[in-house]
């Protein structure tokens, strides 16, 4: 039976003003390309001790609401014995789970994807909020070429999303909706922008249709925003109101929040883009951030595995973090980016 209230009590976290999501649920083969591409030795004790560095950076709930953690995170401890889950809850912060089990070939396809994981998902769910999860995450991708994605993958990918939404709010757990189309390719900030369209609206169509209460979701979409190999980059203006526009389009009210996902883009890139939006105004949802690599980069490049560079790392963290949350404000300006902003004190 849906527990409304405890529905509303993760919301109300999750929406807070100013703060985000960070994305730590990296799958263990994306982690391991991530360390092997700057030369840390992946292990299930490297993955650990990297993710203790982020989320035991002092102060970072002022900015960050919740963490998605992968399936290995949520059994994990910190090196004092505490197991991730409790730690984040200690300093106010929701942890969440990735529920999904990956991509595999869509039959009768033009070579696309369908997320899988629906299986057994229910006592999944049950063994994971015994464990201390709030809040879960399902990802589904749409590549853009001359003729994908196509009817049958948006159909598809949408109705398993809005299947997997309707379990979660059963287990009252927020689900965080996860439409990616992806931003690989040559495509133009018009053509990224004709496509997401369809494929947002889809996803509605199929929450409707499953029942899915909208007032307890997080949409985690992409941006509508040029192909990473095209000729003509959109300003960060353009990506702005083209992404608002098609949300504005396709997302009910009911929604309370929108958090992006940063999806191949720059960490400078990925904050400008959010602040811009925000500085729009009047805008019928809260516009934040639920990123990975926009948020983390940084700091993995200088930790490196090691643990005397864990402070700097953490720093470089932090100071990501704070600009995020300050471009969910619509409060940030690109001159911050060069000014030191220190992590504050544990004192």
């Amino acid at each position: 039976m849906i527990n409304i209230k405890e529905l509303e009590l993760t919301m109300s976290k999750l929406t807070a003003k100013g703060k985000g999501i960070l994305a730590a649920d990296e799958s263990t083969a994306t982690i391991t390309k991530r360390f092997q591409a700057i030369g840390i030795e992946c292990t299930e004790d490297t993955r650990r001790a990297y993710r203790e560095t982020l989320i035991t950076t002092s102060h970072f709930n002022q900015f960050i609401a919740g963490v998605i953690l992968y399936e290995e995170t949520l059994n994990q401890k910190t090196s004092k014995g505490i197991t991730f889950p409790e730690l984040l809850k200690k300093d106010g912060v929701l942890p969440g789970i990735k529920v999904d089990k990956g991509l595999v070939h869509l039959a009768n396809s033009l070579d696309e994807n369908v997320t899988q994981g629906l299986d057994g998902l229910q006592e999944r769910l049950v063994e994971y909020k015994s464990k201390g999860a709030c809040f879960t995450k399902w990802r589904a991708v749409y590549a853009i070429s001359d003729k994908t994605p196509s009817a049958l993958a948006i159909k598809t990918n949408a109705d398993v999303l809005a299947r997997y939404a309707a379990i979660c709010q059963e287990q009252s757990m927020v689900p965080i909706v996860e439409p990616e189309v992806l931003i690989d390719g040559t495509h133009t900030l018009a053509k990224c922008e004709e496509v997401s369209e369809p494929v947002f609206h889809e996803v509605f169509n199929a929450l409707y249709r499953h029942n899915v209460k909208l007032e307890y979701i997080v949409l985690k979409p992409s941006m509508v925003i040029s192909g990473k190999s095209c000729s003509q980059k959109a300003s960060v203006d353009e990506v702005a109101k083209a992404t608002i526009r098609i949300l504005r389009r396709t997302v009910p009210g009911a929604v309370p929040t929108i958090n992006f996902l940063s999806g191949g883009q720059t960490p400078e890139q990925a904050t400008a883009h959010l602040n811009a939006m925000n500085q729009l105004g009047s805008l019928p949802w809260n516009v934040s951030f639920s990123y990975a690599r926009a948020l983390q980069d940084y700091c993995m490049k200088i930790w490196l595995g090691q643990a005397k560079n864990i402070p700097a790392a953490q720093q470089a963290f932090y100071k990501r973090a704070k600009l995020n949350s300050l471009a969910a404000l619509g409060e940030y300006s690109e001159a911050m980016e060069k000014e030191e902003i220190l992590l504050a004190s544990n004192s």
